[in-house]
C-alpha cells in the first residue's frame, strides 16, 4: 500500500469537496444579495462537474473570474478553519465507526448462534405423547 499516494488522493478528494462546500456557501450568499448571479452560478454548477474541484474552478475562471475568486477565497477559509481539527476527527470517527460495526457484527453472530442452538435443541427433543390424554 502506497501511503503517500493515498494521502495525495485523499487531499484531492477533500479539496474537491471543499470546493463544493464553498460553491454552496457562495450560492447561499448570492441568493440574499444578487439572485440573478445566484441563478447563473447554480445553472453553471449543474452543467459543470464539481467532482473535480480544480477543473470546475478553471472553467469558472474562464466564465466569471470574480465568482471563481470568491469561491476560492471561501474554500481557503473553510480549509483553514477545519484542517486544524480534521485529522483527529477523522481518526476518532473511524475508530468509533469500526467499533460500532464490530459490535453489531458480534451481536448478529451471537444471535445467530443462539437461534441455531435453540433450533438444534428443539430438533433433538423427542416428541412426548401424553398417554393420559384420551380423545373425546
Amino acid at each position: 500500500m502506497d501511503l503517500k499516494q493515498s494521502a495525495k488522493d485523499t487531499a484531492k478528494v477533500l479539496t474537491s469537496y471543499l470546493t463544493f462546500q464553498a460553491v454552496k456557501t457562495v450560492l447561499n450568499q448570492l441568493k440574499e444579495t444578487n439572485p440573478a448571479e445566484a441563478y447563473w452560478l447554480n445553472t453553471f454548477s449543474t452543467k459543470e462537474v464539481l467532482q473535480d474541484g480544480e477543473a470546475y474552478l478553471e472553467r469558472l475562471l474562464e466564465e466569471r473570474s470574480g465568482l471563481a475568486i470568491r469561491v476560492m477565497t471561501v474554500r481557503q477559509h473553510i480549509a483553514e478553519e477545519i484542517c486544524e481539527f480534521l485529522p483527529e476527527m477523522v481518526v476518532t470517527g473511524i475508530q468509533h465507526a469500526n467499533m460500532e460495526h464490530r459490535r453489531q457484527h458480534l451481536e448478529r453472530i451471537t444471535q445467530l448462534g443462539e437461534a441455531t442452538d435453540v433450533v438444534e435443541a428443539e430438533l433433538l427433543q423427542e416428541p412426548t405423547i401424553d398417554s393420559d390424554a384420551s380423545p373425546e
